[in-house]
């Protein structure tokens, strides 16, 4: 990384008031395409401060805070998602242009004095980087940067699975609660939002339980967790509330499966080349969300919206990922590491 991860990270949480004006005219104004491209900015934005984001992780705890802070970040990250979701329900309910602008610019204006606030003390500024700014070079440069460091493109494949797999999880709930449980929006929403609380908690157990080392027992604890689960929903069928109580345990394992695998990328000893690790990473979960939304699209439009299917596709998946990650923990090498 050529540049300081501070002064990404509130340069870009800076470039939010703007972008939060035009969400404001666009919500003014009714315009529906401008509130689109504010979604896209904000999309923009969000991944080109997350690897500083990330990175700035190592600088403020050192290499034993990491699976700790990996579990409060990825925890308040859930918990913001589900409060989001939310609040936006009520506020839809109760419509007020002046309290949406209200909370976008207040929004904004934490996120940045937040970052005013982050004093820590980062590695020496890379005077030469190579890195190509082209996505698909520098997708094949990090690829074979990371195969020479243990563990980095073991470590991105796994939370690049998790964000696949809760991406398929979420667009299927929608249709399993709806058409074959025919619930309400609300109960429906109730359901998404109990697997939003499920990782949280999952990422806070593996932050408490990790504390100052990769513990990756948890990954086979989790893919064992959710491969059950999603098959008890496959055999089972279960009502709504049985259901909703499966869907907290598949995200609680979920948890507890993405927080080592984001830790094994952040305790590699790579120096400032840890930021674009983080990008390579965050490049390679997009590329895994966009097949998860392929995945989805072929199984609904083959088998008709059958959302039992979707999970047993899912648990099929979860099986392949322990299956590989416990042929990778049958390598000599990775045992040196002494993770286990």
């Amino acid at each position: 990384m050529r540049y300081s991860k501070q002064k990404i990270f509130r340069l870009f949480k800076l470039i939010e008031f703007p972008i939060m004006f035009l969400a404001v005219i666009a919500f003014y104004f009714q315009w529906v395409l401008l509130g689109l491209f504010t979604v896209l900015l904000m999309g923009i934005q969000s991944c080109l401060y997350s690897p500083s984001k990330y990175g700035l992780l190592r600088d403020i705890g050192g290499e034993k805070g990491l699976a700790f802070g990996n579990g409060v970040l990825e925890t308040m990250a859930f918990l913001g998602i589900l409060s989001g979701t939310v609040f936006a329900s009520l506020i839809s309910d109760h419509y007020s242009f002046y309290l949406v602008t209200a909370l976008f610019l207040s929004f904004a204006l934490l996120g940045y004095v937040t970052t005013t606030n982050i004093r820590v003390k980062e590695l020496e500024i890379e005077k030469q980087n190579d890195t190509s700014i082209n996505p698909f070079k520098f997708f094949i440069q990090s690829y074979q940067f990371a195969k020479k460091h243990p563990h980095i493109n073991t470590g991105i494949l796994g939370v690049s699975i998790f964000w696949l797999l809760g991406g398929i999880l979420q667009m299927n709930l929608v249709i399993h609660c709806t058409k074959t449980l025919q619930a309400s929006n609300t109960v429906t929403g109730i359901v998404m939002a109990t697997a939003a609380v499920g990782i949280a908690a999952g990422c806070t157990v593996a932050g408490k339980i990790s504390r100052s080392k990769v513990n990756t027992r948890l990954i086979f604890v989790g893919l064992s967790g959710m491969t059950v689960f999603l098959l008890g929903i496959v055999i089972f069928n279960p009502p709504i509330v049985i259901c909703a109580m499966l869907i907290f345990l598949i995200a609680f394992m979920g948890g507890l499966f993405e927080v080592p695998c984001l830790t094994l990328v952040q305790q590699a000893n790579i120096g400032r080349k840890l930021g674009d690790m983080l990008a390579y990473m965050n490049l390679t979960i997009f590329i895994f969300v966009l097949i998860g939304c392929g995945i989805f699209a072929v199984i609904t439009q083959f088998f008709s919206d059958n959302s039992i299917v979707v999970f047993a596709v899912l648990s099929g998946i979860c099986l392949g990922t322990l299956l590989y990650f416990w042929k990778i923990n049958r390598r000599e090498e990775f045992k040196i590491l002494n993770l286990l």
